[in-house]
């Protein structure tokens, strides 16, 4: 097992290695002026520019630029907004953000497990009937139609419906409400569509008919057999789930004026604040990577009938 876990460890990390120079280097093919405060953007001349871009270091060959940035960032030091919030740190920014896109994040997770897997057993139960193909067309409509197009909808039509406001309010939690519930109905989708699968495919399993034939209640079977070996696969989405989180919304985010992570990425993209930019990506890739190591371990752990050799 330490073995498996220790070629994991090292194949992740080399993805994020990758992932980490190759966001650097596509970050410095972009136009300089992302690199200036707004008052050199307007008022200082060429030549001092120049003595600006070289003083700041961004003139030299961008792998000196990287071990520069890997040497800083080891030292907690993520580099200075440049636009967007001139000159305050980006960690100083990141801890900001991070605790309110994490508070949406948990709630709507907890609620993407709950409804997901009760409306997969739903759907489980009433197989081929009406409730069945109710939960299908939410499926369909969450994961086929563009979030855009129905995240909309549902900001201007629930909101007058139940008076809600239209944006986020730090001191009004009641508008909470409609941006945790946009944020987990593709928890919800996902975890509805992929459970409501495995489950009728261990259904046709030999040992699920041998407990009918004993007599067994179909409701028993699903609960204490079905249910069980259905939701491990599920189980990887968690960690990556749990993970991404941090990471926020990038949609929802910036369409209730949240001020988390996912909002300031498309507010730093927007002002062209390079630095920004550059942190927030990179903390989205390293994210991803360790979502899905974690989510590899953990269905491993929880299933005996997985074992972590090397063959397997």
């Amino acid at each position: 097992m330490s073995r498996y876990i220790l070629r994991r460890a090292l194949r992740s990390l080399l993805t994020v290695v990758i992932v980490f120079v190759a966001v650097f280097m596509l970050l410095r093919l972009m136009p300089l002026s992302g690199y200036f405060p707004p008052e050199m953007i307007k008022e200082a001349d060429e030549a001092t520019r120049m003595v600006y871009l070289r003083n700041q270091g961004l003139l030299d060959h961008p792998m000196v630029q990287l071990g520069r940035f890997v040497g800083n960032m080891f030292h907690g030091d993520l580099g200075r907004s440049l636009t967007v919030y001139p000159k305050v740190p980006i960690a100083t920014l990141l801890k900001e953000k991070i605790p309110v896109t994490a508070a949406f994040g948990f709630a709507s997770m907890l609620i993407g497990i709950v409804f997901g897997v009760g409306l997969g057993l739903f759907m489980v139960r009433f197989k081929d009937k009406a409730g069945d193909k109710l939960g299908t067309v939410f499926i369909l409509l969450v994961r086929a139609v563009p979030s855009l197009i129905y995240l909309f909808f549902i900001q201007v039509w629930i909101s007058k419906w139940f008076n809600l406001p239209l944006i986020f309010y730090k001191d009004r939690p009641i508008s909470w409400i409609l941006p945790t519930i946009c944020l987990s109905l593709s928890s919800i989708a996902y975890y509805a569509l992929w459970l409501r699968r495995f489950m009728v495919d261990e259904e046709n399993q030999d040992y699920v008919k041998f407990a009918q034939v004993k007599g067994l209640p179909k409701r028993e079977v699903l609960k204490r057999h079905v249910f069980k070996n259905a939701a491990i696969p599920l189980i990887i989405y968690i960690p990556y789930d749990l993970l991404m989180i941090i990471a926020g919304s990038l949609v929802i985010e910036t369409l209730y004026a949240i001020p988390g992570t996912g909002g300031l990425l498309t507010t730093a993209i927007k002002s062209q604040d390079n630095n920004l930019v550059q942190v927030i990506v990179l903390m989205y890739a390293i994210l991803s990577v360790i979502g899905v190591f974690l989510g590899d371990l953990l269905v491993a752990f929880v299933d005996p009938r997985i074992k972590l050799t090397e063959g397997e």
